[in-house]
Formats: C-alpha cells, sequence, structure tokens
C-alpha cells in the first residue's frame, strides 16, 4: 500500500514524504492533479493525502474526479485555509479526515 502525496508546494511535499517514509510508509510525491490522475496510482492499492489549493484544480475537484471514476482510493484532505464549509464539502464527497496545515506531525 502506498501514500500518495499532492500538493504544488515542493518544499510541503518533501516534508510529508520524508516524514511518511521516516515512519515506514511507502510514498510517492506528486506535484500536480493531473500528474497524479494520469499516472497508475489512482487505481493502486493505497491512500491520497491531498492539499486544496492547487492550480488547474483543487484538491477537492480531484477527490469528486476519484468518486465519479468508481476508484475506491481513500481520500485525507489538507489544507492551510480550512472553514467549515469546505471540510463539510471533503466530508461529504468521502474524506476519511480533514487536517489543517501546519498539521502536527504526530497527528499526521
Amino acid at each position: 500500500m502506498t501514500v500518495f502525496v499532492l500538493d504544488d508546494d515542493e518544499a510541503v511535499r518533501d516534508s510529508v514524504v520524508i516524514l511518511l517514509e521516516c515512519e515506514g510508509f511507502r510514498v510517492e510525491g506528486f506535484a500536480s492533479p493531473l500528474a497524479f490522475l494520469e499516472s497508475d496510482a489512482p487505481s493502486r492499492p493505497g491512500c491520497l493525502l491531498v492539499d486544496v489549493r492547487m492550480p488547474q484544480m483543487s484538491g477537492l475537484d480531484v477527490q469528486e474526479r476519484l468518486v465519479q471514476e468508481g476508484r475506491g482510493l481513500p481520500v485525507i484532505v489538507m489544507t492551510g485555509h480550512a472553514d467549515v464549509p469546505l471540510a463539510v464539502r471533503a466530508m461529504k464527497a468521502g474524506a476519511v479526515d480533514f487536517v489543517e496545515k501546519p498539521f502536527d506531525e504526530q497527528a499526521l
């Protein structure tokens, strides 16, 4: 199983990848929604840790596309711009968790 980290901020993406690898997870990072969606990652076992605000399409748009395509990939949404409607939208779309940046490394 792989944790797919999708965040356009290279520093955040790299730090999350390193953190999770140090905890023993297999991790793959993606810099853009299209890079993730066009790869074979959505069809492989794992989970997606996705940022909300990105160019091209939001993390919630990525989540909704996975649902529309019938992909059962669990999604954890992360954002530095959290509000209640955003969290509700993510959870209603099937997110398993909603994490605010900056996050506690142990919580992640």
